[in-house]
């Protein structure tokens, strides 16, 4: 795994500072990506947090530290050559009791971080925990092997395998290139966006790994209709679940989830730009046979799309600025179906 992400994922080259973040569960990764990146003749810079970490930073933070950042995470993300962020924890729920207006505020200060390392080259991936097991509904080894599997590191030539997804990946990005209607339609979905002119990127793992996706940016102004997302989500500990969005015009019309309705709403009014589309995505990991509660994993899972609320990503010419950028997952597998100015694309979770 550590010579995938550092090589493949990262493509790390001498001299490199590789900023590494993760938690003391992951050790066995962290040393073994110490020696991947010095091998390849660059600078490891770890970062180990220790589990209770984050609670006791949004216990404890006054409002100088919920609304700013020190200089020194600055200087780390302006000077930084490629940074790792690794899921690694010990209570997926471990945020849950705390204020969503508080998670909002720092989520909102940092914001100019995460414009600097997204200008650089960047990847998220996960190492199996007994929490995560746990969240995901499986024995520790068993989702220590679904992991493998949707990393392709059960393969082979694991690198190989992700350049061929990139290859089928490639061929659907020449099918959506020229059009400009999307129609998602599913149980409780009816949502058409628009795409024309903007650049569909394709995700072959050199960001996230695991990965498989296809996403570009919508108009902003664009999206119409209603969708439910059927496929849970957690961030920040919150479950989140059952959301569905009406949208006018772009912007979210009406909001409610079946659970986590405080989360939403706070989200949603985290700025201007939270209330808008930023991204849409196909999910192509078929490897990935069912949600597990993390959104790196579920929004990849094959035969679903997802909607992204809140930040673009600048390269598929989307313009949406917020703090935000929050993932949907809406499951096509059982009846649903992805049309792109009426041709289908995907239906009942397999492409056309």
């Amino acid at each position: 795994m550590a010579e995938l992400l550092a090589g493949y994922c990262l493509d790390v080259q001498p001299g490199q500072q590789v900023l590494v973040r993760s938690t003391t569960l992951a050790a066995p990764l962290l040393r073994a990506l110490q020696r991947a990146i010095l091998a390849r003749e660059a600078w490891p810079l770890l970062r180990a947090t220790l589990p209770g970490i984050d609670e006791d930073f949004y216990a404890h933070a006054r409002d100088a530290q919920l609304d700013g950042f020190g200089s020194l995470a600055h200087a780390e993300a302006a000077q930084a050559d490629a940074f790792l962020t690794i899921q690694a924890p010990e209570n997926t729920r471990a945020l849950a009791d705390v204020d969503p207006a508080r998670l909002s505020r720092a989520t909102r200060a940092r914001a100019p971080l995460t414009e600097l390392r997204m200008q650089k080259r960047w990847c998220g991936t996960l190492w199996p925990t007994p929490a995560g097991a746990q969240q995901a509904g499986m024995g520790f080894d068993g989702f220590a092997a679904f992991v493998r599997g949707a990393l392709f590191l059960d393969r082979d030539d694991p690198a190989a395998a992700w350049r061929e997804l990139g290859t089928f990946q490639a061929e659907l990005i020449e099918r959506l290139r020229g059009a400009r209607q999307l129609r998602i339609e599913a149980d409780g979905t009816d949502l058409v966006l628009d795409v024309g002119g903007r650049t569909w990127v394709n995700s072959d793992g050199k960001r996230n790994m695991p990965s498989g996706e296809v996403f570009t940016g919508p108009h902003e102004t664009s999206a119409n209709g209603t969708i439910r997302f059927t496929v849970p989500s957690s961030p920040g500990g919150v479950d989140v679940e059952d959301v569905e969005l009406t949208f006018r015009d772009g912007e979210v019309a009406s909001a409610r989830a079946g659970r986590g309705q405080a989360y939403l709403d706070r989200t949603l009014a985290t700025d201007p730009g939270a209330r808008r589309l930023g991204e849409i995505g196909i999910g192509t990991n078929f490897g990935i046979t069912r949600p597990i509660g993390a959104i790196l994993f579920d929004e990849k899972i094959g035969g679903t799309v997802h909607l992204a609320l809140g930040r673009s990503y600048p390269e598929t010419g989307g313009v949406n600025e917020s703090a935000v950028h929050w993932d949907l997952i809406c499951d096509l597998r059982r009846g649903g179906r992805l049309t792109a100015d009426g041709v289908v694309i995907q239906e009942n979770g397999r492409f056309s």
